[in-house]
């Protein structure tokens, strides 16, 4: 497949772009500086691109499969992350890709009925803003009814670690483990990404995984 990747450069998309290149797929790495691309490889392609700007988003989705956005705002910038989730559902509308995968928060995920980990009493004052964008911009993709949109709440804790191949998926509640952890390393974030890219499992939902 042709895989567009936007937020190549970041933590997740750098371990999207590996994981779809270790399967075979086609990839194209849109960003704004081409030299903070690290990886080299013969099924990638380095472009530059404006995730604002819905324009550029159609020109440089043409021609692929699916998009796959780990875009992530600059701190004191969260509001642009609604800004860019119109300008992609819009560009790839445009460009006449079918299907758009982005990576969301943990923050709007329910650990009780009606009770988001945003709103909990211990939730970080300074993780607030990135992770009511999240939730605003899942608000938007609830409201497209026309593109096949999905949209991926990793767990409460993500960061580097083991490819083990293993996660369990939720829906709109946090998945924690057997001692009430809610964690998964970036890389089988990466996997859980790439197995919906290649057997769509939540086509116009949003989904979460975690060990």
């Amino acid at each position: 497949m042709k895989i567009a990747v936007y937020g190549a450069t970041g933590t997740i998309g750098q371990r999207i772009v590996n994981e779809a290149l270790t399967r075979g797929h086609e990839v194209t790495a849109i960003v704004r500086d081409t030299t903070r691309v690290a990886q080299s490889h013969d099924n990638l392609t380095v472009a530059t691109g404006d995730i604002l700007d819905s324009a550029s988003v159609a020109e440089r989705t043409a021609g692929h499969d699916v998009v796959v956005s780990a875009f992530g705002p600059k701190m004191g910038e969260e509001s642009t992350l609604v800004e860019a989730t119109q300008a992609l559902i819009a560009g790839v509308k445009q460009a006449g890709v079918g299907r758009l995968i982005s990576v969301g928060g943990a923050g709007s995920l329910e650990v009780a009925p009606g009770v988001q980990v945003v709103d909990t009493p211990d939730f970080p004052d300074a993780w607030k803003p990135i992770a009511l964008a999240h939730r605003d911009a899942l608000d938007v993709y609830r409201h497209e009814s026309t593109l096949a949109w999905t949209n991926v709440s990793p767990a409460a804790l993500i960061e580097p670690g083991e490819r083990t191949g293993q996660y369990r998926t939720g829906t709109d509640q946090l998945v924690v483990d057997a001692e009430g952890n809610s964690r998964i390393s970036a890389e089988d974030f990466s996997v859980a990404i790439l197995d919906e890219v290649e057997n769509p499992q939540f086509s116009g939902r949003r989904f979460t995984a975690a060990y």
